[in-house]
């Protein structure tokens, strides 16, 4: 490499409208008329009159403002955390406690505790709703749950 050998890196910026012997006087390559040879003009999503495309496709969706975030819960998981060591879960499990633990997101405000899987381990459960699945097997295991009203 050698210094008469590199490539320019500072070409000269085109400047438009500065009369017919630059190349770029007059309309400054804008055309002639039109809203598009006008300064200050932006025409972001219009195509020509024909129907705009965010405007073709369906609305969809809905996000509610007031949206109570939920943790669901599996028995599955329920076992998986008590058998982990590290957790030290003996007893009772609540939102507080999964929360403290860093095994749920701090944002969920309620618990939903659904039947898929087994639990070994008689537990002190307290959730917010419980499947009736849920219900039966932890009862069949020899724990207790109960039903934080607001």
């Amino acid at each position: 490499m050698q210094l008469n050998g590199l490539t320019k890196i500072n070409k000269k910026k085109i400047r438009v409208g500065r009369g017919i012997g630059s190349g770029k006087g007059k309309t400054s390559s804008r055309g002639h008329k039109g809203q598009k040879s006008r300064s200050g003009v932006a025409i972001k999503s219009f195509e020509g009159g024909q129907m705009p495309l965010y405007r073709r496709l369906p609305k969809r969706g809905f996000r509610s403002l007031n949206k109570k975030n939920t943790a669901i819960l599996n028995l599955s998981k329920i076992q998986n955390i008590i058998d982990k060591s590290k957790n030290n879960i003996k007893t009772t499990l609540d939102l507080n406690i999964l929360k403290e633990k860093k095994i749920i997101n701090k944002n969920y405000s309620k618990l939903k505790i659904l039947g898929s899987g087994e639990i070994k381990k008689n537990i002190e459960i307290s959730a917010h709703f419980v499947s009736k699945q849920a219900l039966s097997k932890i009862e069949k295991a020899g724990g207790k749950i109960s039903i934080v009203k607001k």
